[in-house]
């Protein structure tokens, strides 16, 4: 789509129906529809459908059966066939998401992600945006599936051995900051420009808050790995909430989080700051059944993936699913919905929004009938 006028849209963050400008493949005007287009552009009338930039999936772990943390030169081939797997899922950037391994898996891995970059300049695929590192340096108590052989102290000298050359590459890292009570892994890590999120930690409030005026800005799949809220001690969710500079990621899948809890954090928040994450594992993209994680197994059924011990480990959904998903339970409105995970993942990153943007936008259609919500690339 180079050079093209759509009329009657309907934009997130836009009142009324809008007329979006395209030229040359980047946005560059989006009005209301009372403005006159102008008459040298060939138009395409949606018709009140809603129009989006694509996703934006900050936590996803693998896909069609390659999990992140075994990327090595070997396969690294394999990461072109899931950045364009995950553009026809409606997916225009994602964070690669290395959970909690070995620092020889981790390095290995940021290298071949590394290289992929420097090569990569395919069109009409998805962008790898930067890697997400979650862990190692995650509270045992709260590790969850991930491998406690492999947790490590939070030191600005373990951050060092964990991210050797590789720095530059890392977008995010999940960390527990009650590990580290000085602050001083936060400074160092925003003296990186890495981006910190809390998670899979036993934080009460007022480490939490302590964490956030160190420098952390977001907060990883809120409610898993963390204590619940409580009247009497909020904990590490319930200062995130209130704070308006960190931002919230979710997994609307049905399993991680409750329809209804994830329609009370949303109101609690005020709509703002919060943002849908897919969580997905190396099965995405692959029918239900058992496959290999690490040296364990997950069970794949109906796009949840579980150890053999049945603990939550993640999913094999994409990222868009949420969005049909909190329209279909009527948690939020279509407007929202698209926007948890478009325009909010991209805020979560100090991402700009849709103007000067290239257009890679979705057209989204609600049966009013049904409240089924389908989406196509445009």
């Amino acid at each position: 789509m180079l050079d093209v006028w759509i009329l009657n849209a309907q934009v997130p963050g836009y009142r009324g129906l809008q007329q979006i400008c395209i030229q040359t493949g980047v946005i560059q005007e989006i009005a209301p529809m009372q403005l006159a287009p102008p008459t040298d552009l060939p138009t395409l009338d949606v018709a009140g459908d809603w129009i989006s930039l694509g996703g934006i999936d900050l936590q996803i772990n693998g896909a069609l059966g390659l999990a992140f943390p075994d990327l090595s030169e070997e396969n690294c081939h394999k990461l072109e066939a899931i950045c364009q797997f995950l553009w026809c899922q409606g997916i225009d950037g994602v964070l690669p998401t290395i959970v909690t391994t070995s620092i020889e898996n981790i390095q290995r891995s940021l290298s071949t992600i590394s290289q992929f970059l420097k090569s990569c300049n395919s069109q009409n695929t998805s962008q790898i945006l930067g890697v997400h590192l979650e862990g190692p340096f995650l509270n045992f108590e709260k590790r969850g599936a991930h491998p406690a052989e492999y947790l490590l102290p939070l030191t600005v000298e373990q951050i060092k051995r964990v991210l050797g050359d590789y720095a530059s590459v890392v977008k995010v890292i999940t960390l527990a900051p009650e590990l580290d009570p000085t602050g001083s892994a936060i400074a160092y890590l925003r003296s990186l420009s890495i981006i910190v999120s809390l998670g899979h930690s036993q934080a009460t409030a007022t480490q939490a808050q302590q964490a956030f005026a160190q420098g952390a800005t977001l907060v990883t799949h809120a409610f898993n790995a963390m204590p619940s809220l409580h009247h009497r001690e909020p904990g590490l969710l319930g200062a995130a909430i209130v704070d308006p500079n960190v931002h919230c990621g979710l997994i609307a899948d049905g399993q991680h989080v409750s329809p209804l809890m994830l329609e009370l954090v949303l109101k609690a928040s005020q709509f703002h700051n919060l943002f849908l994450v897919s969580d997905a594992l190396s099965p995405l993209g692959l029918p239900d059944g058992t496959y290999p994680w690490d040296t364990r197994q997950i069970d794949v059924q109906h796009g949840t993936a579980r150890l053999l011990d049945k603990t939550l480990a993640g999913t094999t959904l994409p990222l868009l699913v949420g969005v049909q998903n909190l329209v279909k339970w009527g948690v939020c409105e279509v407007e929202l919905a698209i926007a948890l995970a478009t325009t909010a993942p991209r805020r979560a990153i100090a991402q700009s929004g849709y103007l000067n943007q290239p257009a890679h936008l979705l057209r989204w259609h609600l049966d009013p009938t049904t409240r089924d919500l389908s989406w196509q690339r445009l």
